[in-house]
């Protein structure tokens, strides 16, 4: 039933406010993973992690390895590989140091595109990746969903949710722009792009708390047609209670009048 996902998501969304040290936001952005004829998989070019509770972010990319590992912007793309591995030895390393804490993403969910994807990437290049335990991963997309249902926002949601609560994209680039960024070798772009998506992730996930997101939902999507629904959508809305109030003062100013 819908109404049960919507109170099991209110109450992950209250567990996530309760303790917010406790929650990372993560995002990455890669070569396009469509239309795809070597078989190989999609390369990493940056990753960013932010901390829901300080903002402060994390990130791991390309570029910024190459600046480390003196290696010419230019010559970048002959040495992607040993980039990488630099690159996502770093991030694994923090996901070391991070273990305990509970990761939130938007649809990391596969070896297309996920923690899954990041970790075969590294085993390709010859690197261990640390694994997270599952337990310790919160998908943002499937507790909106849970949340509002499925008719939340039109897909891609991401931005559109982007558009319904008027932010400000500021570099967001969506899966085109990015495939077509790795391919003029824009990776500071691409990068910035990581960086504003855990960013616009953090303020939606904040406005769905307060629940002021703005959403497409109506009540019968987020709440369902039951008994249960129905009231919990009335417990919700302030004006209806102001309506019942003010209904039952008057109801009982006639009933005292007729008496």
């Amino acid at each position: 039933m819908q109404f049960d996902k919507h109170k099991q998501a209110c109450r992950e969304f209250k567990s996530i406010d309760r303790n917010r040290p406790n929650y990372l936001v993560v995002h990455y952005s890669c070569e396009s993973f469509y239309d795809r004829t070597d078989g190989k998989t999609p390369r990493i070019t940056s990753i960013a992690v932010r901390s829901f509770s300080s903002g402060q972010t994390d990130s791991f990319s390309i570029h910024k390895t190459a600046e480390k590992m003196h290696v010419d912007f230019l010559k970048i793309e002959e040495k992607y590989d040993e980039l990488e591995k630099q690159m996502l030895t770093e991030f694994f390393d923090f996901v070391k140091e991070h273990k305990s804490n509970m990761w939130l993403h938007w649809n990391m969910r596969d070896i297309n595109y996920g923690f899954q994807a990041i970790e075969h990437r590294f085993e390709v290049l010859g690197g261990k990746p640390e694994v997270l335990s599952e337990s310790k991963k919160v998908d943002l997309a499937r507790l909106f969903v849970q949340k509002y249902g499925v008719r939340y926002a039109p897909n891609p949601r991401l931005q559109s949710l982007i558009k319904l609560n008027h932010i400000e994209p500021l570099g967001f680039l969506n899966g085109a722009e990015e495939a077509a960024a790795f391919d003029t070798k824009d990776y500071i772009k691409l990068h910035q792009s990581t960086l504003r998506k855990v960013d616009v992730i953090a303020n939606l996930l904040d406005r769905a708390i307060e629940n002021s997101l703005k959403t497409n939902a109506t009540w019968k999507d987020s709440y369902g047609l039951s008994l249960q629904g129905i009231f919990e959508y009335f417990k919700s809305c302030w004006w209806l209670q102001l309506i019942a109030w003010a209904f039952s003062l008057l109801l009982g100013f006639l009933l005292g009048r007729i008496q």
